[in-house]
């Protein structure tokens, strides 16, 4: 019962959900806004950083990530970390194919 009610002390109000959901809301029309102009090389690298807003702002507020446990906020690092990776090496492997 101790740990039900210390969770309950974390929570956030309404209001910041509809301003968390808003942003998203707005942080997606971005993304539409962005696909339709030629950024040309920064184009995809301008999608991403959107996207790691987007996902920051789901992680902290609606997952709660904020008043969790160490523990699982190692696991989630270690996976965003492995996810990085992934990424560099599909980038660096497409732009070789690009090149030649």
């Amino acid at each position: 019962m101790e740990k039900h009610s210390e969770h309950a002390q974390h929570s956030h109000g309404y209001g910041v959900y509809i301003l968390v959901w808003l942003a998203l809301m707005a942080l997606t029309g971005i993304t539409v806004a962005v696909a339709g102009i030629d950024f040309g090389g920064i184009t995809v690298a301008t999608a991403l950083l959107i996207a790691s807003v987007k996902t920051y702002l789901v992680l902290i507020i609606f997952m709660h990530l904020r008043s969790e446990d160490i523990t699982f906020k190692i696991f989630v690092g270690v996976a965003l970390f492995f996810l990085l990776i992934s990424f560099i090496l599909l980038f660096s492997d497409y732009s070789f194919i690009i090149r030649n």
